[in-house]
């Protein structure tokens, strides 16, 4: 009479059946329930293949027939390990492989679960059937109530309104979510006056820490309604506890300032906006640069800097730059003959003295002035009268 066996092996006797056997076979069935219980299986796996794990009936070493399994070999390609559709039956399987390839454990016809090429973890699996599937996510987590001392634990996404506590039951650090920001982190005052503290460690003797905003995002100081919000650079601590801190006024409008491309090129160059928040070096005037005795007829002025005009020998005519608000030009009388041979300030182009287009003639032994560029409307105006 043939023998019926379980799916996972176990042989089934009839009345009748096996005369004489039945201890031997008592005891291979025994055998069996203990690995299908609590066994323990190493399965190499096959790159790029697929490995077919079957029953083995009334025998035992039938991998998909031990509980805990563990999957080793060196891939160099994708594995996949099959159970038969018809399997009801849960594992423990660690994915001990090595090199970075995908690793699945499905039935034959119907789908399966996938180690990722990274993942090196355990799973708990089964199969209903029909398909297996992953058990893991829904074992191991812990619902904390009340106050519960938790020592070198890892806390794996921790829900919106979770306190942490010091051991003075302080606290230390909330994740909240109030109005429209969400998983906001809110580091308490343990003790009176005393600013939380992020401190690094670990690792080498130098570490930095960095803020890696998403996209267009930035790193936001807020501001509160006493004051706006307060960037504080400190010393060296063992020079004092002094600090550098940056804060806005009363701001009139929203700007960011753009910083120049590199370091200035001369040294005492000052940074200047373009009204736009764009930063740039600019060479600052250090006053008037005055120039040699000019004795010409004619000369072009520049603007910054200063002239002796010596009319001894001949009147001169002066044309002024081509004006920006602000520039100045400035004459003075060498010789003290501006009366006898007259110097004449031309405007260029079509710009202004005193709006008007006229030249402007100074006749006045000993004379020295000042012109200062307004605006296209009044010109070049005296600053000194």
């Amino acid at each position: 009479m043939a023998s019926n066996y379980t799916n996972l092996g176990v042989q089934l006797m009839t009345t009748g059946e096996k005369a004489g056997t039945w201890g031997t076979l008592t005891n291979t069935n025994w055998n069996i329930m203990e690995q299908i219980s609590g066994g323990y299986a190493t399965q190499a796996l096959t790159s790029g293949g697929t490995v077919t794990l079957v029953k083995s009936d009334g025998s035992t070493g039938a991998v998909m027939a031990t509980r805990i399994w563990k999957l080793t070999g060196a891939l160099s390609d994708n594995a996949i390990v099959t159970v038969p559709d018809s399997i009801e039956n849960w594992w423990i399987i660690n994915n001990a492989s090595t090199n970075a390839y995908t690793v699945q454990v499905k039935t034959v016809s119907g789908t399966g679960i996938t180690w990722a090429t990274t993942d090196k973890g355990t799973k708990l699996l089964y199969t209903d059937g029909t398909n297996v599937i992953d058990a893991s996510s829904g074992f191991g987590e812990v619902t904390l109530t009340n106050t519960v001392t938790l020592t070198n634990k890892t806390l794996t996404a921790p829900a919106i309104g979770t306190s942490i506590l010091d051991t003075n039951a302080n606290e230390l650090i909330k994740l909240t979510a109030t109005g429209s920001a969400v998983n906001e982190i809110t580091l308490a005052n343990a003790a009176a006056d005393n600013d939380p503290r992020i401190t690094l460690s670990g690792g080498s003797t130098n570490i930095g820490l960095q803020v890696l905003p998403k996209g267009t995002g930035a790193l936001v100081v807020q501001g509160n309604s006493d004051q706006g919000g307060e960037l504080r650079l400190y010393e060296d601590t063992d020079l004092g506890v002094h600090y550098t801190g940056f804060k806005p006024g009363n701001l009139t409008e929203t700007i960011s300032y753009v910083l120049p491309l590199a370091d200035a090129g001369t040294s005492g160059d000052a940074l200047t906006s373009n009204a736009s928040g764009t930063l740039s070096w600019t060479t600052m005037s250090g006053g008037t640069s005055w120039q040699a005795v000019e004795t010409g007829a004619t000369m072009t002025a520049v603007a910054g800097e200063g002239y002796f005009i010596n009319t001894t020998s001949n009147a001169c005519t002066a044309t002024l730059p081509a004006g920006t608000i602000g520039d100045e030009v400035s004459f003075i009388d060498y010789a003290r003959t501006f009366d006898s041979n007259n110097l004449t300030v031309a405007a260029n182009g079509s710009e202004k003295i005193y709006a008007s287009t006229d030249d402007l003639t100074v006749a006045v032994e000993g004379s020295g002035f000042t012109l200062v560029f307004t605006d296209s409307t009044q010109g070049w105006l005296l600053k000194d009268k």
